[in-house]
């Protein structure tokens, strides 16, 4: 029989693609698998926005980013809000409120002056000073009881965008142990909480958060990872043959934006390969905090989840990062859940699901009330094998831009379609069926005239269901 309140550990990495950790896919990630062989693996899971500061709100929160607000990244100079608005309910408070107690571990991302802490959670430490200056300084100081000057590290092999004004660091090896970086220091921490709680005597269950900063670039690893995988068995993503003809100016541009129009796949290739060995790194990590957890007795009364904020593309439609493309490279994220005695082992879920259901999920789960007019829907059937009549068929999303000011998107993904209304630029229709990597923009394309504007009639109805800011005006620069 599963707990009746159990404890709720959730792993989530930062811009981890989906493919990774699908059957038979590279890097090697036993720990994930474990998870997958022993729970419920969301085959259909997407992010509501591809990038961070949004995406973490919307898993506090259950809302989309026009209903929260933080519509970019928050540590930016053109952010639209510097911090998630404290009015909002959000998960840590919600659990705490249920009796958890709630402790959390490294990047947070919602806000310049604000952090776990304000939201119902006990931080820990662990982020780094790009992303969460006020909360950094822990694993600086962890790297000098190691021995480690943390400004002292010289990097090898180091490649760069081709910006000749500050460029961008994208990967390296670095001369570090693997004690040493910042997924074992995580890991670590993350162990010495759980054991805390088998020692102690806590009353109520634990909620425990871990957040790592990775495989977000820059890839910068330590060996063996650094040298794990060989560039030259690493074959061109198969939407590395993008011409970007018909599509969106802004795909396109995006590669000298990003600094990386002059790469070829021997380029790539070794990217490539650095992120794919920074994600074993991490997945050696979790599975030294799964091992602790079932040492310790923890195992059978938590719920563990794993997931990702967004994806990467790492060359796929030969771009870095992320940003206006609404690709499943960066869209479609791992969702792995693990609840002894509620999940069959093995099993996969073909249902669309969100990042923002993870929200009420987690209340539910906990018995927490579920607050209404939230825009996730708790996941609980799903994770027992049963599906609602009235489950969604189709992902919604959307993209604001993120640096220099706007660029509205809104995304539609059903089991064969994808469409992708773009404000300032023309549309975009995918038939996965025929086209799985998003090569052929078929918006213009008579013979899927039908499909398109019912495609275009339910985005609408997805807008106005979330009381999108731009439904009012949508229909008519859709033209129906």
């Amino acid at each position: 029989m599963p707990a009746e309140r159990p404890n709720v550990l959730l792993l989530l990495t930062d811009q981890e693609r989906y493919d990774l950790t699908t059957p038979g896919s590279r890097p090697e990630t036993p720990a994930i698998d474990e998870l997958a062989d022993e729970g419920l693996r969301f085959e259909r899971a997407y992010t509501p926005i591809s990038i961070c500061s949004s995406a973490r709100a919307s898993l506090l929160s259950g809302l989309y980013p026009h209903n929260h607000g933080m519509l970019n990244n928050c540590h930016e100079d053109d952010a639209i809000l510097r911090n998630l608005p404290s009015d909002l309910p959000t998960l840590g408070e919600r659990l705490a409120e249920a009796g958890y107690r709630n402790t959390y571990l490294g990047k947070w991302h919602v806000g310049r002056d604000q952090g776990p802490a304000d939201f119902g959670f006990e931080y820990l430490g662990g982020s780094d000073r790009h992303h969460d200056p006020q909360l950094e300084s822990s694993f600086r100081d962890y790297r000098r009881r190691l021995g480690v000057d943390p400004d002292g590290i010289e990097l090898e092999d180091v490649v760069y965008t081709e910006h000749e004004r500050d460029p961008t660091l994208l990967a390296a090896t670095t001369p570090v142990p693997a004690e040493a970086t910042r997924p074992y220091y995580l890991a670590e921490r993350t162990i010495e909480r759980l054991e805390a709680v088998a020692e102690g005597d806590e009353a109520g269950p634990f909620f425990h958060r871990s957040d790592f900063l990775g495989p977000h670039h820059p890839y910068v690893i330590p060996e063996p990872y650094a040298s794990m995988y060989d560039p030259a068995e690493i074959d061109p993503w198969p939407t590395y043959a993008e011409t970007f003809a018909g599509k969106p100016a802004a795909h396109e541009r995006y590669l000298a934006y990003r600094g990386v129009a002059g790469f070829d796949w021997d380029d790539w290739a070794g990217l490539v390969a650095k992120y794919m060995g920074f994600m074993t790194l991490i997945d050696e990590q979790i599975g030294r905090i799964l091992t602790a957890l079932s040492d310790l007795g923890l195992a059978d009364s938590t719920v563990t989840v794993h997931t990702s904020d967004h994806g990467d593309f790492v060359g796929n439609h030969r771009q870095f990062n992320k940003g206006p493309m609404m690709y499943e490279d960066t869209y479609r994220v791992p969702l792995f859940v693990r609840w002894p005695g509620v999940t069959e082992p093995g099993s996969v879920c073909e249902s669309f699901v969100s990042l923002l259901d993870l929200m009420p999920t987690l209340l539910d789960v906990g018995g927490a009330d579920v607050l209404p007019d939230l825009d996730g829907r708790s996941l609980r059937p799903l994770l027992g094998g049963d599906a609602p009549d009235d489950w969604p068929d189709d992902a919604f999303a959307e993209y604001h831009g993120d640096e220099f000011g706007l660029y509205s998107q809104r995304m539609l993904r059903t089991h064969r379609y994808k469409l992708v209304f773009n404000v300032p630029d023309r549309n975009e229709l995918y038939d996965l069926r025929a086209d799985p990597h998003e090569l052929t923009n078929l918006v213009d394309h008579p013979a899927y005239r039908d499909v398109r504007r019912r495609l275009e009639r339910r985005l609408v109805e997805r807008m106005r269901e979330t009381d999108d800011t731009i439904a009012g005006w949508a229909p008519k620069a859709l033209g129906l």
